[in-house]
């Protein structure tokens, strides 16, 4: 489901209100979200040609019926359009977070930060570092921890989050 929706062009999600805290938590999902009070059931709706409804409404994991007939998915469609139009916008609840300082990035991580973003292996940027590998290694894990990220991908997307790029 999650891969699907990273490729899909638009991505649209009511939520029950109860779940704004998962959605400022960061759901990572693309897309927008809006927000009820209660959603009638679950359904997954694909380029408004095919339909996927949970057999249980209570639980997804039962299965699913995939609902292909046009005039039921477009009828699906339409209830989709009326709870979104009147579904919430969730940055109405939304309190911004501040923007962590763009000079907290420790000095001795400026280098390794820079090493990554050359895209240069790990024997190379420690060679030019003068540093072996290990402790190149080492303290590229500390900038992960720094940004809180567990990817060196998900390392730079932050850091140019932050503005110490």
């Amino acid at each position: 489901m999650r891969a699907a929706a990273e490729r899909a062009d638009e991505v649209r999600r009511i939520v029950p209100r109860h779940a704004l805290a998962r959605i400022e938590g960061g759901l990572r999902l693309p897309g927008q979200a809006r927000l009820v009070e209660a959603i009638p059931f679950k359904m997954i709706l694909v380029d408004r040609a095919v339909a996927a409804i949970p057999l249980d409404l209570e639980l997804l994991y039962n299965g699913m019926l995939l609902v292909r007939d046009p005039v039921v998915v477009q009828a699906l469609v339409r209830v989709h359009q009326v709870c979104w139009a009147m579904a919430e916008d969730p940055a109405a609840y939304a309190v911004p977070s501040p923007s962590p300082p763009a000079d907290d990035l420790p000095p001795q991580l400026r280098p390794v930060l820079d090493a990554l973003l050359a895209g240069l292996t790990d024997e190379t940027a420690a060679a030019r570092l003068g540093m072996s590998a290990r402790t190149y290694s080492r303290r590229v894990g500390e900038l992960m921890a720094a940004l809180g990220t567990t990817s060196r991908f998900r390392a730079g997307a932050e850091a140019a989050r932050r503005g110490w790029l």
